[in-house]
């Protein structure tokens, strides 16, 4: 996720490097044609870029404003996963600590079961993280769980759910040995059902792009746009003496379309381990930290912080 206010040119510049290379080329093409081929009568009237720049604005402003709304729907799902998390996790350690003032189970028994539920929810959020990303990196939740368990992950293709899946048999066995209340569950229950709903709302997200038409036709039109834009120009800036100056202009509005094309662009995937995405690994790093303190740790991971502007 971009933090930073104000942009670097020479990154900005790079980035848009494709979009500057073709307007340069393009423009720079029709006023040599022009100037030195002879070539005054292939020109455009400016009303044919006009037309096609609202054209392509209408296209942009659906792609940017549905871009935007997928990217706030995974921000505001994981969110929701951070707030959960510490919501299960203060369910697990204030209904397993009733067990030890009512005599049901001992200190040792409760604090190995908490630990053993909470760490688990800390790397269900880490393997959503990866899941989502499609990252093998599955050893960054090696220390969360036990060697068995952590064995058991590799060979699933779901391991998010797995985990979740796993949890919730530990929670009936809590039950079980009295660690957990007889109805403990109706509580804990409604909020792992959450993490399902969280998970296949950030997979759909994932699996569903924005609609393809939409994607094409706008770099058809961008193209088209770019391409009529100097023809347009040309003859309106040759008759105020000034046809050079065309290039700059052309080149500068070609610029601000592709950017606003590019912004749609990258925000339409919010999980793809860019810079414009969700902060994922930070938030995951959030609930490490939040999760471990609720259990009285000492030892909490670093807080993650932005770096140059950019927060991962």
């Amino acid at each position: 996720m971009i933090l930073r206010k104000v942009f670097n040119p020479i990154a900005v510049a790079r980035y848009m490097l494709t979009e500057l290379l073709v307007s340069t080329l393009l423009t720079v093409g029709v006023f040599f044609l022009y100037h030195n081929q002879h070539l005054e009568k292939v020109v455009l009237p400016f009303s044919v870029a006009a037309i096609l720049g609202s054209a392509l604005a209408i296209f942009l402003a659906f792609r940017n404003n549905n871009s935007y709304s997928r990217w706030w729907e995974a921000r505001t799902l994981w969110g929701s996963i951070i707030n959960n998390s510490r919501i299960f996790a203060r369910q697990i350690i204030a209904n397993a600590d009733n067990a030890v003032a009512v005599g049901k189970a001992s200190p040792q028994q409760v604090d190995d079961y908490k630990k053993e539920l909470i760490y688990r929810q800390i790397a269900f959020a880490h393997a959503l993280r990866l899941h989502l990303r499609r990252q093998d990196s599955w050893d960054e939740v090696k220390h969360l769980l036990s060697e068995h368990e952590y064995q058991h992950l590799l060979q699933k293709t779901n391991k998010p759910n797995y985990l979740l899946q796993n949890q919730g048999i530990r929670i009936k066995e809590g039950m079980r040995s009295e660690i957990l209340g007889a109805f403990d569950n109706i509580s804990l229950e409604p909020t792992l059902a959450g993490f399902n709903n969280f998970q296949g709302a950030c997979e759909r997200i994932k699996n569903t792009p924005l609609l393809r038409q939409y994607h094409f036709f706008t770099k058809l039109f961008m193209l088209v746009f770019m391409v009529i834009l100097p023809f347009s120009l040309i003859s309106d800036f040759n008759k105020m003496g000034i046809p050079a100056l065309m290039i700059p202009v052309s080149m500068l509005v070609s610029f601000v379309f592709g950017v606003m094309g590019k912004v749609g662009e990258v925000n339409e995937d919010p999980f793809e381990n860019r810079i414009t995405d969700v902060p994922m690994t930070s938030i995951c790093n959030t609930i490490e930290r939040d999760l471990k303190e609720m259990l009285e740790e000492r030892n909490l991971p670093a807080k993650i912080e932005a770096q140059n502007g950019f927060l991962h």
